[in-house]
């Protein structure tokens, strides 16, 4: 696992063995894992956002996109 990304409202970790992606929703605290073709449509939508409007607030709306709905699921701690 490698930390890709890191706002105050979301992270993006890799999993390089699994190619997979989990995203985590700080404020709503809920994850998702992308796994096989949806991530490797997460990592070229992402890869296709312009440098230069690679900014926090952008790409945290691109996550909230991902993150919205009933695919992200609960975090429970135990």
């Amino acid at each position: 696992m490698n930390i890709v990304y890191d706002s105050p409202h979301y992270s993006v970790f890799t999993y390089p063995l699994q190619e997979g992606f989990e995203l985590l929703d700080k404020d709503a605290m809920r994850m998702l894992f992308l796994q096989g073709p949806f991530a490797r449509h997460f990592h070229s939508a992402i890869n296709n956002i312009p440098e230069n409007e690679r900014t926090i607030e952008k790409i945290d709306a691109f996550l909230e996109c991902y993150c919205q709905g009933s695919a992200a699921q609960p975090i429970v701690l135990h």
